[in-house]
């Protein structure tokens, strides 16, 4: 299992974080510590470990994504035999089958923004279902950071971003946009200058949280999956 702590607020409502991608799983959890009355006690990288770690902590709340499993049925019901509760992140262009939403405590879009996933889980805490769907989507328009910067990105920056936030390294990148590995460090700074962060992690939780860039990110990683395949054929 990876990174199980020992919990020093014995009163801070417990979080068992599971995430295939690091830069999302570490940006979250970073989040989170800014609270008092909540504690990630348990990351998980993959469906084996949340496994272990549900089995192993109960009464927390288990934040998992869709794309984890392809059985979420069965990682209810071991979340519900461990008293816990669960929280899903739904991926963009996923769909949950209505008996399952039905199922869950919570649900939140990839895009989530810090502030709203600490709502999401101080409510399901307490007792409540929350389903953030809806909600994130009327935020589209309102979202004016996420829109300036998107404004001032090339298509180029835009495809590294989109990299970026998926996890790639320069190298990754590199091979996949057919350039150098130094081009795209070049790219970075200006990319860091437009969005005021100062790396990578940073980077990626901003276009998380900004709903605006985090679709255009994930329209342009459709796009390059798809030359790929092309290209594959």
């Amino acid at each position: 299992m990876e990174d199980l702590q020992a919990g020093e607020h014995s009163l801070a409502q417990r979080i068992i974080l599971a995430d295939t991608q690091a830069i999302f799983r570490t940006g979250a959890a970073r989040v989170l510590a800014m609270e008092e009355d909540m504690q990630v006690v348990a990351q998980c990288s993959d469906l084996a470990r949340l496994k272990e770690a549900i089995g192993t902590l109960r009464d927390a709340i288990v934040v998992f994504p869709t794309s984890m499993t392809l059985n979420i049925a069965e990682v209810l019901t071991s979340i519900e035999a461990s008293g816990s509760k669960s929280v899903i992140i739904v991926e963009h262009g996923d769909k949950l089958e209505v008996l399952i939403a039905e199922r869950v405590n919570g649900l939140v879009l990839r895009s989530v923004a810090g502030s709203q996933l600490v709502d999401c889980l101080r409510r399901v805490a307490i007792g409540e279902r929350c389903i953030q769907q809806a909600q994130l989507k009327r935020q589209t328009s309102t979202d004016r950071v996420g829109a300036r910067v998107l404004e001032r990105l090339t298509p180029k920056e835009l495809q590294i971003v989109a990299l970026v936030t998926e996890g790639g390294k320069n190298k990754e990148i590199a091979l996949q946009l057919g350039t150098k590995e130094q081009v795209i460090k070049n790219y970075l700074r200006n990319i860091y200058d437009k969005t005021g962060v100062s790396d990578r992690l940073e980077l990626a939780v901003f276009t998380q949280h900004h709903r605006t860039l985090a679709d255009a990110a994930v329209r342009v990683r459709e796009e390059l999956q798809s030359q790929l395949q092309c290209l594959s054929v």
